[in-house]
């Protein structure tokens, strides 16, 4: 089981799909845990998705630290199949308890009632991309894998 979790390709894809999403998923976790670019950090967060989301505590926790610890792992490429996996769930509830009634695209112009989901399709793509090939080179996985054949 460790090998095939760690396992990666020895290729740009995996880097430059990690960079990529690591990169984007970052600020939206430094916004939610340390109230970066703008953000509530931790407690303000919190007491959005528990007071206003309705959310249980654990969700609103797991939501945190997927988006800011998880970004820093896939930056590094460390279990980034886990962490991609973990994503790929955490964009799937944010579309359907946030973003499916506003339609497909993002709100540009200001004139939808909310975001869209087409963002968050763009991270599950990612993500299956990262899942399916490994954190590719340069990566803390491509250690890992080497030192498990």
């Amino acid at each position: 089981m460790k090998k095939l979790i760690f396992k990666t390709n020895d290729d740009w894809t995996g880097v430059i799909t990690r960079l990529t999403l690591g990169l984007i998923l970052l600020p939206h976790g430094a916004q939610k845990a340390l109230g970066l670019f703008g953000g509530y950090g931790f407690n303000g967060t919190m007491s959005f998705f528990t007071g206003t989301l309705h959310l249980p505590w654990l969700i609103g926790l797991l939501v945190i630290v997927i988006e800011f610890a998880g970004s820093i792992a896939i930056v590094a490429g460390a279990g980034s199949r886990i962490w991609s996996a973990l994503t790929i769930i955490l964009m799937t509830g944010i579309i359907f308890t946030s973003h499916i009634h506003n339609g497909f695209f993002m709100n540009w112009l200001g004139n939808q009632k909310g975001e869209g989901f087409e963002y968050h399709i763009l991270a599950i793509g990612l993500a299956l991309a990262i899942f399916v090939n490994g954190s590719g080179k340069y990566s803390v996985d491509e250690v890992i894998d080497r030192r498990n054949k």
